[in-house]
């Protein structure tokens, strides 16, 4: 299968060298406030960070692009791939597809999203999400949405496993604000959310960061509207030849995650889990009574 092009924001991610310092500002403002940073004029980017006009246009040619129109065209056509309703999706799949048998174009496409999602990955912020979560002095609550919660599930049950002070948020909505009166400067909320993204959750980051609680956001190649609350994204792609997205690429990034901090907190994960494993050999002892 062929590598699809590169989207817009991993170009603003790419080499920060090439872009001047008035430029690595517009970088910042897009990127922050991805994609609709983007979609308004030329003069409302450049003024939203006191630059030219003409530095806005020098930026988007630097990106691949003849001029700020041609920028503005294909973020538009990132963002009505974004919405794309799910069977539309396939569709166009279906219509890009070679005669390859289905399971090698699918087993590419996860291939090509994993290689795509690790090229945009920020190792510092990487490496420092793993010494937060491995903390023993911060609260770490997990919440995913409708189609993550299983990602959100996984890694709660490992951290779980590897440090005191976990907590998966219940997936009512309704019991979150028993959650956020305990949320502090020493909490991090780590946050699943891919497209079709969820309004409770953009609401949750909200309050929890209005708590002083850090967030960690784990998304798609277009990133949640929660990313705007975070302080750490990370982002996976998910499109595969079906009508849903593929978290796989997400996953890889979980179970990272999960490795880095057992080694960070070293001996102590290990005695926590040699005592877990006496404790379920006890519990056993009850179940061969009648």
């Amino acid at each position: 299968m062929t590598e699809k092009a590169a989207t817009i924001e991993q170009r603003l991610r790419g080499d920060l060298t090439r872009f001047t310092p008035s430029e690595r500002l517009l970088v910042a403002e897009l990127l922050d406030h991805y994609p609709m940073a983007g979609l308004g004029s030329i003069s409302e980017l450049a003024g939203s960070v006191g630059v030219s006009t003409p530095t806005v246009v020098r930026l988007a040619r630097k990106l691949g692009f003849g001029g700020f129109s041609d920028l503005q065209r294909s973020l538009r056509a990132e963002v009505s791939a974004q919405i794309r309703a799910p069977l539309s999706k396939k569709d166009q799949w279906l219509a890009d597809s070679t005669d390859a048998h289905p399971l090698h174009r699918f087993a590419d496409a996860v291939s090509s999203n994993v290689r795509n999602s690790l090229q945009r990955i920020d190792l510092a912020d990487f490496d420092a999400v793993t010494h937060l979560v491995a903390d023993p002095e911060r609260k770490v609550l997990i919440v995913g949405g409708r189609i993550t919660r299983s990602l959100a599930d996984y890694l709660f049950n490992h951290m779980q496993i590897l440090r005191p002070g976990v907590q998966h948020l219940n997936q009512s909505p309704n019991v979150w604000p028993q959650y956020l009166v305990d949320m502090d400067a020493k909490s991090v909320l780590i946050l699943f959310d891919i497209r079709r993204y969820e309004t409770d959750l953009l609401k949750l980051a909200r309050l929890a960061q209005e708590r002083g609680a850090l967030i960690v956001l784990f998304t798609d190649q277009w990133g949640s509207p929660v990313g705007g609350h975070a302080r750490y994204r990370f982002h996976g792609s998910v499109e595969v030849p079906s009508s849903w997205d593929s978290t796989i690429a997400l996953m890889l990034l979980v179970e990272s995650l999960i490795a880095q901090v057992q080694d960070s907190i070293g001996d102590d994960s290990r005695a926590r889990i040699e005592a877990l494993e006496s404790m379920f050999t006890k519990t056993r002892l009850f179940r061969n009574f009648t």
